[in-house]
């Protein structure tokens, strides 16, 4: 399979299978995304793969809390889109989904916010090229999750990906036409 093919296929997953696949196919994706591009080469990620159940318990039951919270208060657009889709409060992939990678930035480096981003470009392709699924799940409360993680001071948490066989039969949301994103020389926007 190509890349395009990949990225096509690629989709959010919120719902996983029992079944645990190797570990191996973790770090193929982690080995894939050590490989992106960053500030001055900064390389300022870190991936703090979760596997114990306590512990994923732990990091749901923060979450859980702080979405709680947040989705009492949210409203437009993203408030309408969390009720179109019936996205709740609840986040059962965290504690359900084999294997949770915590993907943390390095805030003393150059670029680093875009430099581990790219990194996660990277980890959602491969994953999809071993058969695995995901979802970026950004919680309201990252300092939160860093205590449970025993991060340090300067890490921060931009995403944790749950990571498991897909066991979720909704499609992809549709995507946007290749003329719709792109201009030539200058910016001309278009609807979809």
């Amino acid at each position: 399979m190509d890349l395009l093919d990949l990225a096509r296929n690629r989709k959010t997953v919120r719902r996983f299978s029992k079944e645990v696949p190797p570990l191996e196919d973790v770090m193929y994706a982690l080995k894939v995304a050590k490989e992106a591009p960053s500030g001055m080469n900064s390389q300022p990620w870190h991936f703090v793969v979760v596997k114990d159940d306590q512990i994923k318990s732990k990091i749901r039951e923060v979450c859980e809390a702080a979405e709680k919270e947040f989705h009492e208060k949210v409203k437009g657009k993203l408030g309408n889109w969390l009720k179109e889709t019936g996205i709740d409060w609840r986040k059962d992939f965290l504690s359900k989904a084999p294997y949770l990678i915590a993907v943390l930035g390095n805030s003393r480096e150059p670029y680093w916010i875009q430099s581990v981003w790219l990194s996660v470009g990277y980890v959602l392709l491969a994953l999809e090229e071993k058969g695995l699924g995901t979802v970026t799940y950004t919680p309201p409360n990252p300092r939160d999750v860093e205590r449970v993680l025993n991060v340090p001071k300067g890490w921060n948490l931009q995403v944790i990906l749950p990571v498991g066989y897909p066991d979720d039969e909704k499609p992809k949301y549709r995507r946007k036409k290749l003329e719709n994103i792109v201009s030539f020389d200058l910016f001309t926007p278009r609807k979809w």
